[in-house]
């Protein structure tokens, strides 16, 4: 006479590890959709903001070549309105080698800690004929953008 032992279920988990694994499964299914779309969200802030960065570095660099220096004093970041006066800026502006032409050649918006600050890279064509690249700075006051540092 034989004897046989009761059988076990091995091939199937039981259903309690079956429901962990699914709720578990969902949530990093929640969580990846929601780091996508931040990443989109973030993507999309920063690349609208390089365009108003553009915008606001060009309208200062206008000013500068139409001789307008109050609206370009006007367009710097409180920083370098405190290290330069008004009168200064101004005097500055007055010195050959003036600036006769601009060319924005590019431009970068980064996101640092909340905090939206850019690079725009121009050329200057002084009025003696001489070009050089600067880099100027760029920070978001509220809902602008302003020059910072020293834009010379």
């Amino acid at each position: 006479m034989g004897y046989e032992l009761p059988s076990r279920r091995t091939g199937r988990p039981p259903r309690r590890f079956r429901g962990v694994l699914s709720l578990v499964a969902a949530g990093l299914f929640v969580c990846c959709v929601g780091a996508a779309g931040l990443g989109a969200w973030n993507y999309q802030h920063v690349r609208q903001s390089s365009g108003a960065a553009r915008e606001a570095a060009e309208a200062f660099l206008r000013d500068v070549t139409n001789g307008d220096p109050a609206g370009a004093y006007d367009r710097l970041c409180v920083d370098t309105r405190e290290r330069w006066s008004r009168e200064e800026f101004e005097r500055r502006l007055a010195v050959p080698p003036t600036i006769s032409r601009y060319a924005v050649d590019d431009v970068e918006v980064a996101s640092d800690q909340g905090q939206l600050r850019g690079t725009v890279t121009a050329t200057l064509t002084r009025r003696s004929g001489a070009t050089d690249r600067r880099e100027m700075p760029m920070v978001r006051d509220g809902d602008q953008w302003r020059v910072c540092g020293d834009p010379f």
